[in-house]
């Protein structure tokens, strides 16, 4: 009878069996660090994130078609907003009024981002920032010696004057509170007027909504700025 002989075949089994524990352990790994790579890359490159991106990104677009009339609002209306943030901006330690303080502080928060918006509109139409006739902030500029409340060279409306921006940053207290007061009716009848016309003339949605605020926003202050004055 022939004995048979299992000895010799058992590490053979043994490295078939730890070499299919391997195989399968890799296998477990290489599941896990897929998963771990697939949630890395859900949370750098997912596609909300980028969504929401690509929303921002195009948050100061002015879509739609768009006219001489939509270019021309928005160069103009730049610098006349820049230069109400400039009064504005005066205000710091200079007025007395709370109401006042609370009107400047309130002018610069609504103007400045308006002011990003409309750059970003004229970039995306590729059209300059300035149309060369508008005065910008050079207050010193020969012409700009007007009243508050009148219309410069360029056509834009209610645009001070460099005296009248001297004698602004002179005054300090009440004269400051009525002098602001003043020239920010002024300032605000001349954005109201250019609005207006943007709303007549221009063609592009967006433009013509942002010149509905400026009136309606605007128009509100003024009626504030002309009760202070009546009490100041």
């Amino acid at each position: 009878m022939t004995t048979i002989k299992h000895g010799p075949r058992r590490p053979q089994v043994r490295r078939i069996a730890v070499a299919g524990i391997a195989a399968a352990t890799g296998l477990m790994l290489a599941a896990c660090g897929n998963s771990n790579n697939d949630r890395v890359r859900g949370t750098d490159h997912g596609t909300k994130p980028s969504t929401a991106a690509t929303k921002d990104a195009g948050a100061g677009s002015a879509p739609g078609a768009f006219n001489d009339a939509d270019v021309r609002f928005a160069q103009m209306m730049i610098p006349h907003h820049q230069q109400a943030v400039e009064m504005s901006e005066l205000a710091d330690g200079r007025a007395e009024d709370a109401e006042i303080k609370s009107l400047a502080a309130a002018v610069e928060k609504a103007q400045d981002p308006e002011i990003q918006k409309m750059t970003s509109w004229l970039k995306g139409w590729g059209k300059p920032v300035s149309d060369g006739s508008a005065p910008g902030m050079d207050h010193s500029m020969p012409g700009m010696d007007h009243g508050p409340g009148s219309k410069d060279g360029s056509g834009m409306s209610g645009m001070m004057s460099g005296k009248d921006m001297k004698n602004l940053r002179a005054a300090k207290g009440r004269d400051f509170d009525r002098k602001f007061a003043q020239m920010m009716i002024g300032h605000h009848n001349g954005a109201i007027e250019m609005a207006n016309d943007e709303q007549r003339k221009g063609k592009n949605a967006t433009a013509k909504e942002l010149a509905g605020d400026v009136v309606t926003n605007q128009s509100a202050e003024v009626g504030k700025l002309n009760k202070i004055l009546d009490r100041l």
